[in-house]
Parts: C-alpha cells; sequence; structure tokens
C-alpha cells in the first residue's frame, strides 16, 4: 500500500501540470496556431529527454513509437488547443473529466484489463464531481470545440492503454526482452521518442498550413518553456511511469485532479472565486481517488493468478498495469 500511494503522488504531477497549463495557454500563447502551438510543446521535450537517454527505437520499438507519438502527442496536443480555443474553459474541462471512464473503457476493451465495481463507482463520483465543480460557468458549446475535445480524449485513452499494453516493467524500472528479440525501452526512453517523434510528424504539416513559426514575445517564450519542459517532459514522464506502476483506472481517476487544478489556478490568479457548488465538486472529486484505489491485496492476487494457471507473463502483467 506504501508503494501505491508513493507512485499515485508522483503520477499526481502530471496532472496538476497540465492543469496549469490550460491557464498558461490561455493567458500567454498566442492564439491561431494549433500546430504550431503542438510542435513547440513537443519537439524540445521530446529532444530534451532523447539527449537524456541517449538510446534510438531499435526494431518494432520505431513503428511503436511512431504510433503512440501520433496519438499521445501529435493528435491529442492540436484537439486539445482546438478544443480550449473553440470551447469555453469550463466545458472543455468538463469533457475531459471524463477521461477516467474513458481509460477504464479502453483499457477493458484493447487489454482486457476489467476494473473493479469500485473503480468503476469512482469514475462516476468524479464526473459528477467535475460536472458539479464546473457548473454554470460555461457558455454554449460549438459541435466543432465538443468533437474535438472528444477527440482529444478518445486519443489519448487509446494511446495510454497502448502504452501500457506495449511495455513490461522490471524491478530496476529497465526494460525486459521482447518476444520478437527486441528490448522493451525505459519509461525516459520510450517518452522521449513519443514526443519527438510526434513533433517531427507534426512539424511539415504545420509549416505547410500555418506558414513560418509565430511570433513570440519574453512572456510567451517562458510560457512555451512551462508548457515544453515541465507540463509535458516531466509531466509525461510521471505520468507513463504511473501507467507501470498503477491500474490503468487508478491512474485515470488521479487524472481528475486535471479540473481541480484549473478551478485553484483560476480562483488564486485569474480572479475567479469558486462557491459552495465548486468546492463540493472538489470533494467529490478528490473522494472519488481514494475510491478508485487498489486494495492492498489486489496486486499479489494478480500477479499469483497467472503463474498458478501457467499462463503467458504478459496476460498477467496486463491485469495489473
Amino acid at each position: 500500500m506504501e508503494a501505491v500511494l508513493r507512485w499515485g503522488a508522483l503520477t499526481a504531477l502530471a496532472p496538476v501540470a497540465w492543469g496549469a497549463n490550460y491557464y498558461v495557454t490561455h493567458h500567454y500563447l498566442p492564439a491561431g496556431a494549433p500546430l504550431w502551438g503542438a510542435v513547440l510543446r513537443a519537439l524540445p521535450a521530446g529532444l530534451l529527454l532523447l539527449a537524456a537517454a541517449r538510446r534510438l527505437p531499435r526494431g518494432a520499438w520505431w513503428w511503436r513509437s511512431a504510433v503512440l507519438g501520433a496519438l499521445n502527442t501529435a493528435a491529442f496536443f492540436v484537439l486539445v488547443y482546438l478544443a480550449s480555443q473553440w470551447l469555453p474553459a469550463g466545458t472543455a474541462a468538463m469533457v475531459m473529466a471524463l477521461s477516467p471512464l474513458a481509460l477504464m473503457l479502453c483499457a477493458w476493451l484493447l487489454a482486457g484489463r476489467r476494473p473493479l465495481p469500485a473503480q468503476l463507482a469512482g469514475g462516476v463520483v468524479g464526473v459528477g464531481g467535475a460536472a458539479l465543480m464546473l457548473a454554470g460557468g460555461t457558455g454554449p458549446a460549438g459541435p466543432a470545440g465538443l468533437l474535438a475535445a472528444l477527440g482529444a480524449l478518445l486519443v489519448s485513452s487509446v494511446g495510454y492503454v497502448l502504452t501500457a499494453r506495449w511495455t513490461t516493467p522490471t524491478p530496476d524500472g529497465g526494460g525486459a526482452p521482447t518476444p520478437d528479440g527486441d528490448a522493451t525501452p525505459g519509461v525516459l526512453a520510450s517518452t522521449a521518442w513519443q514526443l519527438t517523434l510526434g513533433g517531427l510528424l507534426l512539424l511539415p504539416v504545420a509549416a505547410l498550413a500555418e506558414g513560418p513559426p509565430p511570433a513570440l514575445d519574453g512572456g510567451a517564450v517562458l510560457a512555451f518553456g512551462y508548457s515544453s519542459l515541465v507540463a509535458t517532459a516531466l509531466a509525461f514522464l510521471v505520468w507513463f511511469t504511473g501507467l507501470r506502476r498503477l491500474p490503468a483506472a487508478t491512474v485515470g481517476l488521479i487524472g481528475l485532479l486535471n479540473p481541480v487544478t484549473g478551478v485553484l489556478l483560476g480562483a488564486a490568479l485569474g480572479g475567479e472565486h469558486p462557491g459552495p457548488a465548486q468546492y463540493a465538486g472538489m470533494a467529490l472529486v478528490l473522494a472519488s481517488i481514494a475510491l478508485g484505489r487498489p486494495g492492498p491485496r489486489l496486486r499479489p492476487r494478480a500477479h499469483v493468478r497467472p503463474r498458478r494457471a501457467g499462463r503467458r507473463s504478459d496476460q498477467g502483467q496486463s491485469m495489473t498495469l
């Protein structure tokens, strides 16, 4: 249980950083350039992590990293940028608050990891809390913005499940051999590959569709520094680490800290003043995280059962990620 709490606290850094990034993007980054915004967020972070990892993909990890980069980086960053432009902030956050249920559903359909009743209940409570917290603060939502937000929700959920499915943790945090002989990368390398390849995929598209990069003043440069280094490099690193150490349903519930952070920052820096309903919603979100947390006996049972039944080790792994 102590390890679960420790990894949960580390993973929570990611949604907190992402929640702050909505405020930074809205107030300091240039509007109307979603492709370049995604490139400038992803590529510096990916190159920095790639220099730290000092390792390139091998074998199947070239196409796997390209797929994950297209989902988790390229498509997700662009769709989130568009949703934040086309929707009121509260509406976009409300749609993204559905991520726990989407992540649990994708993990169930793609990896056969059936969520526990408590985890499903935690997701429902968390979505209800987010709805209560954000109620009354949004305007009319256009269909294009809703589609962008739902698209971001879908591609990120599928990408996170594939990330967990294609990686196998070892006690020292490194990779283990895969059936085709390629080594499964550690978190640092796989995150670097996704961000770098996702940024490189977007670079020619941004140049063709939006022309040269937008002009940036000092505030925008600092904002992109936060968005790329903190809300991307650091946040994705701890997020994917959490996906390796915790069940996907639990990680999805921790992601509900994203709207909580947005509301608190709006109150502290944006002059917004949450009312009793918003505070009650935050309490429900925190309760949902506690409700969806795995009990102390879940992880040992998940490891013992496959060995006793003589199944392949990757089946047991899929139950615990």
